[in-house]
């Protein structure tokens, strides 16, 4: 797919909108690498874990400027085609970041212009674009979300809050332990996040996607274990994108609650985060005022609000796939009740088409 548009006036030659190959990924990533507005999931890995895990179409649209070919914006989406969900076009799915990276207005439009004409082509519903700050006032937009983030600095001891300090000494006392790691790690982890997705009634990725995310990113992504007598009883994957750490994944069971393994889990990363020099701890994206969202404004952690926007195509609506819409609400419970070897058989069928 070729499209020329006027992206640049300056430039010698109009732009051209193309779907980039594998021959692309070096000047992908240095432009996403240099970009102030990209985060760690613009980098051209990801594409290979999306593809790895979910066997989902990736279509990596790249804007070139010039004689010379002047990368001048990315935009990575991948493609999901669901019986339950319909087909969309998502950036990016099943991570809390996205969407158009671009030296300019013009050129952030240009490449909506040639999404739009990839979803076209594959009679997609939507285009979800997973935008931290808002990128095209015309566009429907969903504010359910927020990314609570912690500001980090040495002596962070002395900055959380008596009680959550209180509850990390508690967690101590009651002889948890916690360690750091990479894949060798991952089956922990997983042992933990399975059990408190089927408690929680949502379908589990497979362990192939952690497998793969620590194996593509051994420098970046590390897993934490709470254990209680060489138990597992919490558990968190973290990712590093600049000077920000993220966890994106987190679990504990909940039979452990009162023992507060998930202070001590987010301590540690904190520590750990401050060592290698992290400006900023990212809690993951939480829904205002809800359990998760109160639990992360305890340490301190600011809400700052996320703009999905959509491209509706053919009179789609907003899709609505939260936990909270009637229609899943039967299928929910359901899953709270299944046996923990069937929801992790069946698990990673289902959730590799929800974004």
């Amino acid at each position: 797919m070729s499209i020329d548009v006027p992206v640049d006036t300056r430039a010698e030659s109009p732009a051209t909108i193309t779907t980039a190959t594998e021959s692309d990924r070096v000047q992908w990533d240095a432009f996403a690498g240099s970009h102030p507005s990209a985060t760690g999931y613009h980098a051209w890995a990801w594409r290979d874990v999306f593809t790895q895990t979910f066997g989902h179409e990736c279509v990596y649209l790249m804007a070139r400027a010039g004689s010379a070919g002047r990368v001048t914006g990315i935009l990575p989406l991948v493609f999901i085609k669901s019986r339950i969900f319909g087909r969309s076009l998502t950036s990016l799915p099943f991570v809390n970041y996205g969407g158009v990276v671009s030296d300019s207005d013009v050129t952030a439009r240009a490449l909506l212009d040639a999404a739009r004409e990839a979803a076209a082509a594959r009679k997609v519903g939507h285009i979800e674009l997973r935008h931290t700050d808002r990128q095209f006032a015309d566009l429907p937009v969903k504010q359910h979300k927020v990314s609570m983030r912690l500001p980090l600095q040495p002596g962070m001891w002395d900055v959380i809050d008596r009680k959550v300090r209180n509850q990390i000494r508690k967690a101590e006392k009651s002889e948890l332990t916690v360690e750091r790691g990479g894949a060798e790690l991952v089956a922990e982890f997983y042992t933990v996040f399975a059990r408190n997705m089927r408690d929680l009634g949502t379908p589990v990725y497979s362990r192939t996607l952690f497998e793969n995310v620590l194996r593509t990113f051994p420098d970046l992504a590390k897993i934490l274990v709470v254990r209680l007598k060489g138990q597992p009883v919490a558990a968190g994957l973290t990712f590093r994108s600049g000077a920000m750490i993220e966890v994106p994944w987190a679990s504990s069971i909940r039979d452990y609650n009162n023992l507060c393994p998930n202070h001590l889990l987010y301590w540690h990363v904190i520590e750990s985060a401050v060592a290698d020099g992290c400006a900023v701890l990212d809690f993951g994206r939480s829904t205002p005022n809800e359990g998760t969202y109160k639990f992360k404004e305890q340490w301190g952690a600011m809400p700052i609000p996320m703009h999905w926007e959509y491209v509706l195509l053919a009179g789609a609506r907003l899709p609505d796939q939260s936990p909270k819409n009637p229609k899943f609400r039967l299928m929910i419970d359901t899953w709270k009740r299944s046996p923990l070897w069937l929801a992790n058989l069946l698990g990673p069928r289902i959730v590799g088409s929800i974004p």
